[in-house]
Order: C-alpha cells, then structure tokens, then sequence
C-alpha cells in the first residue's frame, strides 16, 4: 500500500473543487498584470522594488480570499471584478441617517461605504474603519470624518453601511450626470476588502478565522 504524503493530502484539502482551483489561477494572472503596470506608474527605484517584493503575499492572499469567500455577487474571474445590475438612481448622501448609525456603531475593522466625485463621476468606493476618536472616525485611506459622514479633509463622505452600498462599491457602479456610466475596475485593496465586508450584517465587522 502506497502511503500518500501529508504534505500532498494539505495541499489538496486547500481547494474544494476544481471550478475553485481555476477561479484562483485566472484571478492571480490578472491581479498580477494590473498591479505591476499600476506600480510601474506610480513608483520607480527602491520603492517599486519593495512593492514588487511584497505583491505576491497580497495577490495570492486576494485570490484565496476570493476564490473560497461567500460575497453573494458573480465574480468575473477572467476579469477580477464582481457583476451585479446597476440602479439608476445615484446614492445619496443623508446626514441624520449617518450620525444617528455611527454615533452608536462605530468597530473597529468594520468596512464602510464613502461616496466620492471626482471629475464629474459619482461612485461608492469602499474602505475600513481603523481608528475611533472623539466622535470623529477614521478610516484607513480617506482619512478622519464626522459621525454625521462628513470628511475633515476633502468632500468624500461617510455613508451608512447597506448591502445595495456595498454591492454599488464592490462592482464599481458609477455614475455621470445622474447617468449610469461603465463600471470603473477596483484596486486589489478594494477586491479583497470586498471579502472581507459580513454580507449577513454588513453593519458589523466579519468575523476572522482564527
């Protein structure tokens, strides 16, 4: 009797199915082509280095987040991007909904929902709470905000968590002139703080395996 080797029998146990072993492979292929031409952009010398260095851990880490996750949208995994319908009305900022939600739910960890124009485009982006303080919130890159969802620092705001917002921010629905416009792609940040939102309550944080 041949003995299978424990390493062998780990690897495999990482994939439930083959479909999910493909999803993993095309999103890592495209998550690589677009960040590395995004970083050839942005930095140059020592940093690109770093950050080269670095993006095998995060593609891989989005990947597997993704490919074995429970987001509730199609995942287009040749294209790395999530499909949902698209409303036609543009979200709307209300302040009385944000203060009376963030002045009591506020965790750490928590994903939210920020609505930013920028050059005639309306579109619900997504980043996380990391800092609470004074009744002011921070959030990982969009900075400190009001509990009413206004930015101390730009014309971003902070919206109250829903899953129709958070489905908006993770297909990239936008819109211009009140008009639907093509889906802009998300970021690796934004792909896998997708997998990371608690799509049975989207005002608490997910829960993390330990």
């Amino acid at each position: 009797m041949v003995k299978q080797n424990i390493s062998d029998t780990k690897q495999s146990n990482l994939w439930h199915n083959e479909h999910e072993r493909l999803q993993f492979a095309e999103l890592v292929n495209v998550f690589y082509a677009r960040e590395i031409l995004l970083l050839a952009k942005q930095y140059n010398g020592e940093q690109l280095q770093k950050k080269l260095l670095s993006l095998p851990y995060y593609v891989e880490r989005a990947a597997r987040h993704i490919s074995q996750g429970d987001v509730p949208l199609e995942l287009d995994s040749q294209n790395a991007c999530w499909l949902a319908p698209q409303k036609k009305a543009q979200p709307q900022f209300n302040e009385q909904n944000n203060k009376s939600f963030y002045s009591v739910h506020t965790p750490v960890g928590l994903v939210v929902p920020i609505l930013v124009n920028n050059a005639g485009y309306t579109q619900v982006v997504m980043d996380s709470i990391d800092q609470v303080r004074d009744n002011a919130i921070h959030c990982n890159q969009y900075g400190w905000f009001a509990s009413s969802g206004l930015s101390h620092q730009s014309d971003t705001k902070l919206l109250k968590p829903t899953k129709l917002l958070m489905v908006c921010a993770c297909c990239g629905h936008r819109w211009q002139y009140k008009k639907v416009v093509v889906p802009r792609v998300l970021s690796l940040r934004e792909m896998l703080l997708a997998s990371m939102i608690n799509w049975t309550n989207v005002k608490v944080p997910k829960l993390r395996p330990h």
